[in-house]
Formats: C-alpha cells, structure tokens, sequence
C-alpha cells in the first residue's frame, strides 16, 4: 500500500506535459501562458500627468502668477514649450509638455487673471509618471507559465497581445457508479440515494481549472459499466468513476477497467478517508477511481486528481498547496493510518489558526462542506493543544 506522497508522484510522473495551442486571450482566465510575452512599446509612451492641474518648471520662481500658455487634455499633444514664468493647464493621462518636469494639482493652485499661483514649490518630477515606467519595449511583462489573471489579461491588452500561446483546459469525464443512486431531480425510493458525487466532482473539476462531462450513472452490472467506461474513456484526458473500487461483491470497476485496457498502477493509498483509491492509464488517460463515499472522494480529488489537472493545464507547481499554522481548537484522535480531517482557517492574532470540524466522517458531505483545509494528523495517537503548529493542505476554492 502507497503513502501519500508516493501514490501522488505515481500520478504526476504519468501526466503527459502538455501542447500549447495559439488561441485568443480573450476570455480565457485562468489559463497557463506557454511562451514569454514582452512589451511592443514604452508604457507610458510618454511622460504623463498623474494629476489634474499646471504642468510647471520646478526651477521657476513661485513667488508671482505663472502665465497659462496652453491646456492639454487626456489625448492631446502639447504643441508649445513652457518657458520662465509659464504652466500649462494639464489633465490626468496627458503628455507632460517640453519645458516642464512637474504638476502642481488644481487644488494646490488659485487662478489669478491669465495666470496661476501655487502654494508650494513643487519638487522635480512630482506628479509625473515617467516614459516607460511601468514597462520598456522589448522587456518580458508576462512569462511563460503565468496564469492569465485578470491584472494580465489587462497587460496583454496594453502591449496589443490579442492571441498567445496557451495550454488547454483538461476535459474530465465523470461517472458515478451503483444501483443505489438516482439522478438529482428525482425522489428517492427506498434504499435509494441521489447522486452527489456526480455534481460535487463535476463542481471540483472547474474550480481545478478543467472542463467537466457528467456520464451521469453507471449500474453495478458489468455491461453497464463497460458501455459508461468506455464512452468516458474515449472522450477525455482524465476520467473520475465514483465508487464500485473496494473489495466488495459489486465492486465491478477494476474488473472492467482491466478489460477495457487500463492499465493500474496502484489500488489502495495508505490515508484516511480515501484508502480504496485506484489510479490506472489507458495511453495519456488517467483514470482515477474514487471510493463512493463524498467525503472519501472529496480528500482523494484534493490529493490526487487536482494536482494532475494542474499538471495537464501546464502550472508549473501541481500542488496541493501546504502550510503549517496553529490549531484554533484541540485535537484527539487515535487511528491507524494518516488522516485528513477537513478544517476550517480563522484569522489569528498574526495569521491564520485552523479550527477542525465537527464530523466530516466519509458519508458525511454535509459536514465536510464549510471546510477549506484538510488537517494532516499522523497515524497513532495524535493529541494536540491548542496554538500547537500542524501540518494542512489548503483547499483551493478556485483554481
């Protein structure tokens, strides 16, 4: 049986690097970028207003009214220089015009006849944002393995990048499996239950960055499994199957993902919740089967399945992301394998503490879900106070 850590490099040494393809930006948050974007100009292209105001010579004498010689709104261009004595009436986003190195703001100024005074002598370069000082032509503003951010989607803009080089979002079948489950919109009858797992992956699934087709439910029959497992394989980069992988009667996944040439490559991780986890290939497939219990297949995705995504969607760091903080509560607990109990974060005096939940046992999704971490304690007895630092994984509620 694979610890933790192995079981997961076992994934990620199968995921496949990806393929970039040039496509437009536009709309594509959240993607990885695959090549260096550098600037095609200055940013500003000029020297510019940050204020409204006088653009003025901080050399002149302030003790008598500058001459106003011209306004420059946002878009003009200054066509006269200012001289000994004069300003130009300026705007914010306007060229600096020659002659002048700084702004007095309209509010520092009172109108005098043609001219202006000012209550202070401005310094060199106040209130002026310099040619290129966000960004020079030719210089790198967004590097390859960046995520298209809204802030970058931005940058792109303003160096005129319409279309770049992206990695594709991993499409991900889902398949729910057992005779027990309905669909969400029916009613249970007896000894039935609604699909969770279908929609709770499908929801993970986006939030890690990938696009979800939900094969809906597959019955515990090996022809029912066969023709849903065949069809989720042969539409996606990674398959997700809730349940039907643990040692019982009907537990028909392995069986008929062997027969339908996956190959597996460990069956059972040495965790709790989440110890029945198969992960097999078929070609660059990946194909993981999740146990059937919510919670199970909850702490399974955060582990194993989003990291692979990540890995596929090109992120350079596949994650999960970790963190050692201060528990908010005590904890007490004796088990015989690492567990993951799900966890909530609070601000803290200096940071961040984590507060275990109550429940959050592996049928229990309604207990697991205000959680954002998961707790790592150790297998044995684990008794800890409160302040004690702990090791968690954060629960990424986004990408």
């Amino acid at each position: 049986m694979l610890e933790v850590a192995d079981a997961r490099a076992e994934v990620l040494a199968r995921v496949r690097p990806p393929v970039p393809l040039v496509q437009s930006v536009a709309g594509m948050t959240g993607a990885v970028i695959a090549a260096d974007v550098a600037a095609d100009r200055d940013s500003p292209p000029f020297d510019k207003s940050l204020r409204d105001g006088y653009a003025v010579r901080s050399t002149d004498r302030f003790d008598a009214p500058l001459r106003v010689v011209e306004e420059i709104p946002a878009g003009a261009v200054p066509v006269k220089a200012i001289g000994a004595g004069e300003c130009a009436r300026i705007f914010t986003g306007a060229p600096i015009p020659a002659g002048a190195d700084a702004v007095v703001m309209q509010e520092d100024a009172t109108a005098v006849g043609d001219g202006v005074t000012t209550r202070h002598a401005p310094r060199p370069g106040q209130w002026v944002y310099r040619r290129g000082a966000e960004m020079r032509a030719g210089e790198v503003v967004v590097p390859a393995g960046s995520v298209l951010t809204p802030a970058a989607a931005g940058v792109l803009a303003g160096v005129g990048c319409v279309e770049a080089p992206l990695y594709l979002a991993p499409e991900v079948s889902i398949v729910a499996t057992g005779d027990e489950l309905v669909d969400v919109c029916r009613t249970p009858g007896p000894g039935q239950i609604r699909n969770t797992n279908g929609p709770m992956l499908a929801a993970l699934t986006a939030t890690a960055g990938g696009v979800p087709f939900d094969h809906g439910i597959a019955r515990d029959t090996r022809d029912a499994l066969r023709d849903t497992l065949g069809a989720a394989l042969a539409e996606a980069n990674v398959v997700l199957i809730a349940g039907g992988v643990s040692a019982g009667k009907f537990d028909l996944v392995p069986g008929v993902l062997e027969e339908l040439g996956v190959t597996a490559h460990f069956h059972k991780v040495r965790m709790k919740p989440g110890k029945p986890l198969l992960f097999g290939t078929r070609g660059d497939t990946l194909v993981f089967g999740l146990p059937g219990n919510p919670v199970s297949a909850l702490v399974c995705f955060e582990l194993f399945v989003r990291p692979a995504l990540r890995a596929l969607a090109g992120h350079a760091d596949p994650g999960p992301r970790t963190a050692t903080l201060p528990l908010a509560a005590p904890v007490a607990e004796v088990n015989d394998r690492p567990t993951y109990r799900p966890a909530v974060l609070e601000p803290a005096a200096v940071s961040w503490a984590v507060r275990p939940l109550e429940g959050g046992s592996a049928p229990d999704l309604r207990g697991m879900a205000p959680a954002d971490a998961l707790l790592v304690l150790p297998a044995g007895d684990a008794r800890y106070d409160t302040g004690t630092p702990v090791p968690v994984v954060l629960m990424d509620r986004k990408n």
